[in-house]
C-alpha cells in the first residue's frame, strides 16, 4: 500500500512552469493566499535569463515553525512544463504528490510507485472555455491555484482578496480570473477531493511581518540614509534596486523646489561609478546597484575612491559567475572581488545582510560608513536576497537619527585657525579631514589626485611618503572593525568544541539547520558575520574552538579565504562547507554535509541540488 505524506502547514510545493507563460502572477498569489491565513510561507522563484521558453520553478515553503530557507526536497509537484517532466518527477520526496495536467495521456514509466498522482485535464477545460489562446494559458495558470487551493484547504477568500488587489484599477480582469479559480476549485471539489494530505489551516504566525524584496529594501534604505544621487547601469539582478530607488525618490524626495535627486543611468558601469564619485567628492550622498561583472569593469574608479578617500556606496547584488554566468541565480562569490577591488594594495568594508530588513538597515548604514572612513563600502546582497519575497519583521527608522558625516573641516574651523592637511592623520585612527569644495575662498582646498601624494596633497613619488599614506590607510581598515556591524553568536544547548560561520541569506537555512544538527548530537556553537574587515570576537570564535566549519555559497571558500588572510588563524581549524550550483542553499545540504564531515554517517538523500 502506498504510504502518503501527511501533513499541516509543515511542506514544500514546487511549480514547474515554463518562463513567459503568466505563471508568475499566479504562484504569488498561491503563496501569498496561504501568509493571509496566517502561516509563514518563504517563496523563492527560479528562473532561467532567457526572456521566455525556458523552464522555470516557484518553489513554496509552508512552515508553521516559521522556517522559511529551501528546506530542499519537495512534497507536492505541480508539473506544468514537459521539458522538465523527467527531473521534476523524480525529486519528488517519497511518499510526495504530483499534480499535472492529464489533457493528454502519460504511460506509466513517467510515474513513480511511490508517489501519489493527481491529474486534472487543464487544457481540455481551457479549450472549452476559452477561444483566445493567451486566455486559454493565462487562465490555466489561474485554475491549477484554484484546484490546489481546494486540495490544501486555502481559504477562497484570501484567493479571492488577493486577486481583487493585483487587479485594482482594471476591474475588466478581475471577474474572469475569478471565473477560472472557481472552475479550478469546483473540479476539484468535484473531483479530488481527499486527494492528498497535505493541508493547511489558519494560525496566527505572520504577525505583522510583511513582505518585501531586497532590492526595494536597498533602495528604500539608500533614500532613508540620506542618498540624493544613484547612477547605475542595467544588470541581473540589480537593475531593480535604481527602479525603486526612483520610485520611492518620486514620493519622498520631492520638494517644493521640486526633485531633491538625481538618477543618472550611465552608458556602462565604468561611468556609472564615476558619477557616484563625483558626486561623493561634492558632499552629496550616491551609490550604484551592480553585480559581479559590473564590479569587475569599476575596478579602476573604486581604486581612485579608495586611494583618493571619496565617499561611495556599491549595493553588489551578486550572482552566478564566472563572466557571463548564471545571471538569475544565486552565489555569495564576489567577496574577494569586491574586498579587494582595485589594482595594487587595496581592502575594502563589506557589509553582509542576511535578509531584506538588514539589507534596509545596512544600506542606510553603508552611506554613514562611507563618509565616516571617506571610502567605498559595498553592500553585498545576493540575488535570493533581491530578487525574492521575504518575509521580515517591519522596516523601522529613529526620527532622530542623524547623518554622520565623519570629519569635515568647515568656514569656521579654518577661519579659526586649524591646520588642514587633506591626508594628515591628527587622531590616530586613520581617518584624515576633508573639505567640501567652496567651503572657504583661500583655505582648505587641496587637489584630489590619483597618484602619490604626501599628508597635504602635494603630489611626490618619494618612497617615505608613499609607505606613510599606505600604512595610514591600513590603520583606517582597522577603525572600521569597530565602526562596522558586529557579528551575531549564538551558543549552542550544551558546551562544544566545534562551531559554524555563516554569512548572508545562507543565514535561514543555517537556523533550521543547527536544529537538525543538534537532534543528531552535533552541537554547534555558531557565528554569523555581519561584516569585513572581521573584527576580534570574530577571531576569538575561531580561536576558541577546535574545528568550525565556515558555510558558503561558492566554489573557492571566499569567506574562509579572508578569514585566513585577515585574521592568522590556524588553516587546519576551518572546514569549508561549500554550496554553488545557483540555487539558494538548503538546510538538508547544510545538515548532510557538516554530517559526513564530521564522519557520523553516510549522506541523506538530497532531491534537490
Amino acid at each position: 500500500m502506498l504510504s502518503r505524506v501527511e501533513k499541516i502547514n509543515d511542506f514544500v510545493v514546487r511549480l514547474a512552469n515554463v518562463n513567459g507563460s503568466g505563471s508568475a502572477s499566479a504562484n504569488r498569489i498561491f503563496a501569498r493566499s496561504m501568509i493571509r491565513m496566517g502561516i509563514p510561507v518563504g517563496s523563492r522563484n527560479i528562473f532561467p535569463s532567457n526572456i521566455q521558453g525556458l523552464p522555470t520553478w516557484y518553489e513554496v515553503r509552508v512552515s508553521g515553525a516559521g522556517h522559511l530557507g529551501r528546506r530542499g526536497g519537495y512534497d507536492m509537484m505541480v508539473a506544468m512544463n514537459p521539458q522538465t517532466w523527467d527531473k521534476d518527477v523524480a525529486g519528488i520526496d517519497s511518499g510526495g504528490y504530483l499534480f499535472y495536467d492529464s489533457t493528454k495521456p502519460l504511460p506509466s514509466s513517467k510515474f513513480r510507485d511511490d508517489v501519489t498522482v493527481i491529474g486534472m485535464p487543464l487544457t481540455e477545460i481551457c479549450n472549452t472555455q476559452y477561444s483566445d489562446p493567451r486566455q486559454r494559458q493565462l487562465f490555466k495558470n489561474i485554475m491549477y491555484v484554484g484546484a490546489l487551493g481546494s486540495l490544501l484547504g486555502i481559504e477562497t477568500e484570501a484567493t479571492e482578496t488577493l486577486i481583487k488587489e493585483l487587479y485594482k484599477g482594471k476591474d475588466k480582469l478581475i471577474a474572469p480570473n475569478m471565473e477560472a479559480l472557481h472552475i479550478g476549485r469546483d473540479y476539484a471539489e468535484k473531483n479530488l477531493k481527499g486527494a492528498i494530505g497535505l493541508k493547511v489551516k489558519r494560525a496566527d504566525k505572520v504577525g505583522d511581518r510583511i513582505l518585501m524584496e531586497g532590492n526595494a529594501a536597498c533602495a528604500l534604505g539608500c533614500v532613508y540614509g540620506g542618498a540624493t544621487v544613484a547612477a547605475w547601469y542595467p544588470i541581473t539582478p540589480s537593475t531593480s534596486v535604481a527602479e525603486a530607488f526612483g520610485s520611492y525618490c518620486k514620493k519622498l524626495r520631492v520638494g517644493e523646489d521640486g526633485n531633491n535627486f538625481a538618477i543618472v543611468q550611465a552608458e556602462d558601469e565604468l561611468a556609472a561609478i564615476g558619477v557616484v564619485i563625483g558626486a561623493g567628492w561634492n558632499g552629496s550622498r550616491a551609490f550604484t546597484a551592480t553585480s559581479g561583472p559590473g564590479i569587475s569593469l569599476m575596478q579602476e574608479f573604486i581604486g581612485l575612491a579608495y586611494f583618493a578617500e571619496i565617499p561611495a556606496v556599491l549595493i553588489d547584488v551578486q550572482r552566478g559567475g564566472p563572466s557571463t554566468g548564471m545571471p538569475t541565480r544565486t552565489q555569495q562569490s564576489d567577496l574577494l572581488s569586491a574586498a579587494f577591488a582595485s589594482h595594487g594594495d587595496t581592502r575594502h568594508v563589506l557589509l553582509l545582510p542576511a535578509d531584506p530588513k538588514e539589507a534596509f538597515e545596512m544600506s542606510a548604514t553603508a552611506l554613514d560608513l562611507a563618509d565616516r572612513l571617506q571610502t567605498p563600502i559595498f553592500v553585498m546582497t545576493d540575488l535570493d536576497i533581491g530578487m525574492n519575497e521575504w518575509l521580515v519583521d517591519p522596516l523601522t527608522w529613529d526620527d532622530t537619527r542623524k547623518m554622520d558625516r565623519g570629519k569635515v573641516m568647515t568656514h569656521a574651523d579654518l577661519e579659526a585657525g586649524k591646520e588642514f592637511g587633506r591626508y594628515l592623520d591628527v587622531d590616530g585612527d586613520g581617518i584624515p579631514f576633508r573639505t567640501y569644495p567652496g567651503t572657504h575662498p583661500t583655505k582648505g582646498a587641496y587637489f584630489t589626485r590619483g597618484t602619490s601624494r604626501d599628508r597635504y596633497a602635494r603630489y611626490t613619488e618619494e618612497g617615505p611618503a608613499y609607505v606613510d599614506n599606505m600604512e595610514r590607510l591600513l590603520r583606517k581598515f582597522e577603525t572600521a572593525k569597530s565602526l562596522v556591524p558586529q557579528p551575531v553568536r549564538n551558543d549552542a544547548p550544551k558546551p562544544t568544541k566545534y562551531g559554524v560561520i555563516y554569512f548572508g541569506s545562507t543565514t535561514c537555512a543555517m537556523d533550521e539547520a543547527i536544529l537538525a544538527l543538534n537532534e543528531k548530537n552535533i552541537l554547534l556553537d555558531r557565528l554569523r558575520v555581519r561584516a569585513f574587515p572581521f573584527n576580534d570576537a570574530v577571531i576569538d570564535f575561531i580561536k576558541g574552538h577546535e574545528r568550525v566549519y565556515v558555510v558558503e555559497q561558492n566554489r573557492d571558500a571566499q569567506l574562509k579565504t579572508l578569514l585566513l588572510d585577515t585574521g592568522k588563524v590556524d588553516p587546519a581549524k576551518l572546514v569549508s562547507v561549500l554550496h554553488y550550483d545557483g540555487n539558494p542553499i538548503t538546510a538538508r545540504f547544510i545538515v548532510n554535509d557538516i554530517s559526513l564531515k564530521h564522519g557520523l554517517e553516510k549522506p541523506l538523500k538530497e532531491a534537490v541540488k
